[in-house]
């Protein structure tokens, strides 16, 4: 079980409020799930993360993967956070 933990920013109007990203490999089926997007934006950070990791040559992980955008409330569009 890992846990990794980065910090961004999203675009709110002329603020930029904190964005908290968490990555949870556990063992299980392997799959990604992504909490804190939209259902459609989810389906495509899903496959633009996957292609990313792949094309820099490192091993997507053949393990569960959660990934977390907290805080909740603070809406997030666009691709902006595949790459944090």
């Amino acid at each position: 079980m890992s846990l990794a933990v980065a910090l961004t920013r999203a675009s709110e109007g002329v603020a930029a409020p904190l964005v908290t990203v968490e990555v949870h490999l556990s063992g299980g089926l392997p799959g990604t799930s992504i909490v804190g997007l939209p259902e459609a934006a989810v389906r495509e950070a899903r496959d633009r993360v996957r292609v990313a990791i792949q094309n820099t040559q490192f091993e997507y992980p053949a393990r569960r993967v959660t990934v977390n955008l907290a805080p909740a409330e603070l809406p997030k569009d666009g691709g902006r956070f595949d790459l944090a």
